[in-house]
């Protein structure tokens, strides 16, 4: 009887809107779009219309996007309270920080506001964030400056490492501080989250499959003055570089596995794949495989290309090959004359599985990597690079480092 109560009411409400105009003065597709939600929601409909009621006029809009387009698990089950928490904290953001209060509508509404990105645990983040991070950037006005400032100071204020042994991919902040570990889906959770405490528009980026076949990975991207950007949990020389780039560029785009897809909150007519759950298609996503193919194009024309060389470092030769066996270790690559060529650092315990140094150097050339071993001792490893293949696809040269 509560429910047909209900529907009842919104039924009366939305003929009267019909007649008078759109509630709050919403656009009539968005006013559709929220009153369809609202009354698939049955007894929790009280909760989303109670929202909507109890948000200031202001942040109404706003609100309206967030219940319109929510999936049906929250839909069902989300509190006024809740929702009406985190679209507060995400109007202050954007009411305090310079590249928020410019920021378009649409940008705010879908990139900003949400209080989810996948499927990870609902829970009241902001404040948290807030706490942390808005003394670090008070007093910014670029924005640029505030994403490296967040990048490079969130893991230590979270306490947070990538680890494998993490209880499940999709962990929400609390979950992951709670364990001080996460795969990368939670670290791109956290980042992204942290970004949208401080007005920075931020969605996760990721593909279930690289054409290589050597598993999944997510990342996060950020928006500035009307483009999106790409970076991870771990900070990176620059927006746009990092080690997957190379794989993410060479995405087949005849099979949607190997694409990569960036999250939404308002529905697009595709979904976000997520290896965890993969038949789970309540996550709005975008194909963006061609600007990682054009941004991989472009950056490897100004590069000139070389001879792919894939160096991993470990901590004994005898040891084993897994996360925790890997080193962090400077390299200097050199020639025969003892010039340097290249720099780099490999990765350590703490990164991607996935990750591993790959440089691009001279095709034909006798060459060494050059390291510190842990007894203090300069090593060196010697390598040949192969020549320049006909057809452009060079394989890599694969590298060991042992430090002991």
């Amino acid at each position: 009887m509560k429910k047909i109560s209900l529907l009842g009411a919104l039924a009366t409400a939305a003929l009267t809107f019909s007649c008078t105009g759109t509630p709050y003065g919403l656009d009539p597709k968005l006013a559709a779009d929220l009153y369809a939600n609202i009354a698939a929601a049955g007894d929790n409909g009280r909760e989303l219309t109670a929202a909507m009621e109890r948000a200031p006029e202001e942040q109404r809009e706003g609100m309206a996007y967030l219940i319109a387009y929510m999936p049906e698990g929250d839909r069902d089950t989300l509190t006024a309270d809740f929702l009406l928490g985190e679209v507060e904290w995400a109007y202050r953001a954007r009411e305090t920080f310079p590249w928020a209060k410019t920021l378009p509508d649409s940008v705010f509404y879908n990139d900003v506001l949400p209080y989810a990105s996948m499927n990870e645990r609902r829970e009241p983040w902001r404040a948290m964030f807030w706490e942390k991070l808005s003394p670090l950037v008070a007093g910014t006005t670029d924005v640029r400056q505030a994403i490296d400032t967040i990048n490079k100071e969130l893991q230590h204020l979270v306490g947070v490492e990538y680890n494998t042994k993490r209880r499940k991919p999709h962990q929400s902040p609390g979950e992951s501080m709670e364990i001080g570990m996460a795969s990368c889906s939670g670290l791109s959770i956290l980042l992204t989250d942290a970004f949208r405490t401080m007005g920075i528009p931020s969605r996760i980026a990721g593909t279930p499959l690289w054409v290589s076949k050597e598993g999944n990975h997510n990342w996060t991207e950020v928006w500035i003055d009307g483009k999106w950007y790409f970076t991870e949990y771990y900070p990176t020389p620059a927006l746009n570089r990092s080690w997957f780039l190379e794989r993410a560029g060479k995405a087949d785009k005849s099979d949607p596995i190997y694409w990569m897809y960036a999250t939404s909150w308002r529905p697009t007519g595709l979904h976000f794949p997520m290896v965890w759950d993969f038949e789970n298609r309540n996550v709005p996503g975008i194909d963006v495989t061609d600007f990682y193919i054009d941004l991989y194009n472009a950056q490897m024309a100004e590069a000139k290309n070389g001879a792919p060389v894939v160096i991993r470092a470990f901590l004994n030769k005898e040891g084993g090959r897994s996360s925790a066996d890997r080193a962090a270790c400077d390299i200097r690559i050199t020639d025969t004359e003892g010039n340097m060529v290249a720099a780099g650092k490999t990765a350590g315990p703490t990164a991607d599985m996935n990750d591993y140094l790959t440089l691009y150097l001279p095709f034909g050339k006798d060459l060494a990597a050059e390291f510190t071993d842990d007894a203090g001792r300069v090593q060196r490893v010697s390598f040949v690079t192969p020549k320049e293949a006909d057809n452009g696809a060079t394989a890599p040269v694969e590298v060991e480092l042992f430090l002991r």
